[in-house]
Order: C-alpha cells, then structure tokens, then sequence
C-alpha cells in the first residue's frame, strides 16, 4: 500500500510543530529535520519492557505520532520517509553500520536505518533517528566540508568507499556511522528490526535509552544516568533514584506519555 492511502501527513505535520511552505525544498526538509528532532523523541521502551517493534505504517502511526512515544532508528526513518513521499520529495532509504564507540575500521551489522533526499542539483543525507546524536538538520552528500546544523558541526568523510559521518564534539571529530547508497526497502528492515527489539542480547532489550535534542541542548538517558549537553559545552549529569522520577524525566524531559508503558518500574529497579 502507499504512503497515500495510509498516511496521516496533516497529523504528522502537526505532531512535529510544522505549519510552513509544504513545497518539497531544502527549507522545508530543513524544518521538519529540526522539528521532528524536538517533538519525537528516542527512546526503546517497549523492547525494554519485552514488546517487539512494530514497523507497519499505522503501528507507527499509532505510537509515533498519535500514542505520544517515540522509537529507535527504524521506527523514525520509516515514520519520516512516509511523510517525505507525501509531500514529493525523492527519497532513497539507505542502511549504516553504527560506529559510535567503535574503532574506525570494525565492521558493525547493518542495523541502522537513515534517509537520502533528491533535491534539485544536490543530495541531502536526513537522519532523525540516531539517539544523542541524530542530526536536527541535513547534510549535503559531500566529502570533508565542515556543516553546520543547529547543534553541533557535521562532516561526511571517506571510509574505504563507503561514507561515514562524523561530528565535531568539542575538539574531536566522533564518527556516528558509516553507510553506502544502496537503496533499501521496508523490508529489508524487518529482520534487523526484530533482532535488536527481541535478541534476549540485544542492548535495545537489556538496558534502558532516551534522547531528544532541542534548540540549545542535548537530553539523553543511560540506564539510570540522565545527562543534559548543553550548546556551550556544558553537560549536567545525575543518577535517577527510581522509578517515580524515571517516570516525571521521560514526560518532562523527552515528552513521552507514559500512561500505556505497564511494568516502567519494575524494569527499571532491575537496571544495575
């Protein structure tokens, strides 16, 4: 089925706070990169609390947009390139090995999911789902050209042929990932989909995460460590003392409704 005769746009629209020029330009790509970023959160509650994730379109549609949640890569990317079809841009899903904490050259499964826009004259790499450090802009397909975002610098690098991407935190350049431009379908995210939300392993299973970026700073949850980088290189970081203020952090903090989440404080007394 199509993106037509099953999506919501006025709803997704509103849901990230947009109310611009719907026309398929690099400032409207822009906007909604920044918008989304704010509005829906990271986060991989329900792995956590044993519940698969769920990439059809209205699941997602059901929990991203109207169920006040957020996901992890696959359920943003999907969610975003459904709406991107919508308004008439040209996208090509692509597939990253992850490297954040890695060494440059390991070699990571294809388990994460990111967005390639066709502009007039240029391609733009949006990415809205890649926890603490997803962007909240885009970023031109282009070799070692420092860009800004409304956070921090990114830049696209050549790794053995493949792209990776990098950001300048503080002094140093931190790779998120790399990935090539080998069009990916839904359905090639079904089967990583399901090993990251299921694979008793998996640390989308046995530990808890959340990000949202702002305007001016970072939030980003560990397990039970909330930590909050700020634009001007300050970072605050505090330990949640239980289950009570977990729950008041992922509603004020990461704007995610937790009324539905059933066993939020048993699951969470069991992190180390």
């Amino acid at each position: 089925m199509t993106a037509a005769e099953d999506f919501d746009l006025d709803a997704y629209l509103r849901r990230i706070g947009f109310d611009g020029d719907r026309a398929p330009t690099r400032a409207t790509i822009d906007s909604i990169a920044a918008g989304h970023t704010r509005s829906i959160p990271f986060e991989n509650l329900d792995p956590f609390l044993g519940t698969p994730n769920r990439l059809d379109l209205e699941s997602l549609q059901a929990k991203l947009v109207r169920g006040g949640r957020g996901g992890y890569c696959f359920e943003h990317g999907l969610l975003l390139r459904a709406a991107l079809l919508e308004l008439g841009f040209d996208v090509t899903p692509l597939a990253g090995r992850v490297l954040w904490g890695s060494e440059l050259d390991a070699i990571t499964p294809r388990s994460h999911m990111l967005l390639l826009v066709h502009l007039a004259g240029e391609r733009r790499v949006i990415d809205v789902g890649f926890g603490g450090m997803t962007l909240t802009g885009t970023l031109l397909l282009e070799h070692d050209t420092l860009q800004d975002t409304p956070l921090e610098p990114f830049r696209l690098i050549d790794l053995d042929g493949d792209w990776a991407m990098q950001a300048r935190v503080g002094d140093e350049w931190r790779t998120t990932y790399r990935f090539d431009l080998q069009r990916q379908h839904p359905v090639d995210y079904e089967a990583p989909n399901w090993y990251l939300s299921t694979w008793p392993q998996s640390h989308f299973v046995t530990g808890l995460m959340a990000a949202r970026a702002t305007e001016d700073r970072r939030y980003a949850l560990s397990g039970r460590r909330l930590t909050v980088h700020h634009l001007d290189g300050r970072s605050e970081r505090r330990e949640l003392s239980g289950s009570e203020e977990l729950q008041q952090t992922l509603e004020r903090d990461f704007l995610i409704d937790t009324r539905a989440l059933t066993g939020l404080g048993a699951a969470f007394d069991r992190l180390p």
